[in-house]
């Protein structure tokens, strides 16, 4: 998705230089709806080819009796490289937030949970980064056609684990082709493996990496 809004902010930032009218400074939000989606008020947009929504799991709300993923709640949704500027300075940053929190950007319509129908068979490559070390990567998924669900980062006590979450697990070609990419992508030296959520659900912790690379 990052990747996606670079390519497209040359030609916003180009339409926004040669516009008459009063621009708004890269990373501010001039208005915002009261749906929750970022509005920005520039007459050109450069819209991305997904809309995409911030969920945020607060630390504080997590029951140990609670369903899981029930304290999982929507953001922002954005559709435009300007609504993503618009958002990205004014979001916390992984390094900002408190520890046991869980940040995800997920394509529209698909929530960040296991029981989604379009989750439900995938899986996802995790990426171990040092605590207050993940804030540039975390949003740097890119465009694998549809096999991309969103991306997560959770913070935790002593590192920020952050997952690639995509559609088919069992399709092996297309998840090896997915994690070898994120990890050139990213410059990421050490091994990453694949959990299916399937194992996951089943077995929590104890799930074991069905791929790696």
């Amino acid at each position: 998705m990052m990747e996606e809004v670079e390519k497209y902010s040359a030609a916003a930032e180009e339409a926004t230089n040669n516009d008459d009218g009063e621009e708004a400074g890269e990373g501010e939000i001039v208005s915002e709806s009261k749906s929750g989606k970022a509005v920005v008020d520039e007459e050109q947009q450069h819209p991305l080819e997904h809309s995409w929504t911030f969920w945020f799991n607060n630390p504080s709300a997590k029951s140990k009796q609670a369903t899981w993923g029930s304290s999982i709640r929507p953001i922002y949704t954005f559709s435009t490289v300007e609504q993503f500027w618009s958002l990205y300075n004014n979001v916390p940053h992984p390094s900002k937030l408190a520890v046991g929190a869980d940040f995800h950007c997920f394509k529209h319509k698909i929530e960040p949970k296991w029981e989604d129908p379009v989750c439900a068979n995938g899986g996802k490559w995790t990426l171990n980064f040092s605590r207050k070390k993940s804030d540039t990567s975390w949003l740097y998924t890119f465009d694998h056609g549809d096999e991309i669900c969103g991306v997560v980062v959770n913070v935790r006590p002593r590192q920020e684990k952050i997952a690639l979450w995509t559609k088919d697990a069992a399709n092996e070609t297309a998840q090896i082709s997915i994690g070898r990419q994120w990890k050139q992508f990213l410059d990421y030296n050490d091994t990453i493996g694949f959990i299916f959520h399937e194992d996951a659900k089943k077995l929590y912790l104890g799930a074991k990496n069905r791929y790696t690379v």
